[in-house]
């Protein structure tokens, strides 16, 4: 799978989708933040938002100093007036749908959005809460004791590793 060539069916969808109005995005900290910005520059948006869920996980008191280290890394920044605004949220990676879940929260911390709408580069299904995208870049398999890591070069490029799940 080339993240490369997901990311460019993405932005080729929100090209499509900017004809029929605006929205604002706003990208889950760290992969769909990278998203985000790139998509952000590509369309020649003026801004972007970055959500971080670390503090309404529902593996928080399991995650601890791990959260709080994201949250410092790259804390939720919203340039642009919630209430009433099309939102289209950004991630790497949909799984069971609890890190969407958190970052809706996230997100109506500061306000009412009229339309949220979710775009991930890769679906791996295996939901656990009854969640799913809008703009999907590509469904895939994947074992299930490994994860899909987003990575970006130097250059701005994706890519994506597979890497072993920590027990």
């Amino acid at each position: 799978m080339n993240a490369e060539h997901l990311y460019e069916k993405l932005l080729e969808n929100l090209r499509k989708r900017l004809q029929h109005g605006s929205f604002e995005l706003a990208g889950l900290a760290m992969g769909g933040a990278w998203i985000a910005e790139r998509l952000a520059r590509d369309l020649g948006l003026a801004h972007y938002g970055v959500i971080n869920v670390a503090f309404h996980r529902d593996d928080y008191a399991e995650k601890g100093m791990t959260a709080l280290r994201t949250a410092s890394t790259m804390s939720t920044q919203l340039p642009f007036d919630v209430n009433n605004a099309n939102v289209i949220l950004i991630d790497d990676v949909l799984l069971t749908g609890r890190t969407v879940r958190a970052a809706l929260n996230e997100l109506f911390d500061f306000g009412r959005p009229a339309q949220v709408e979710l775009m991930v580069l890769a679906d791996r299904g295996m939901r656990e809460l009854p969640i799913s995208a809008n703009f999907v870049g590509e469904s895939i398999e994947v074992p299930e004791q490994k994860i899909l890591v987003l990575e970006k070069d130097a250059a701005g490029k994706f890519s994506f590793q597979l890497e072993e799940r920590e027990q």
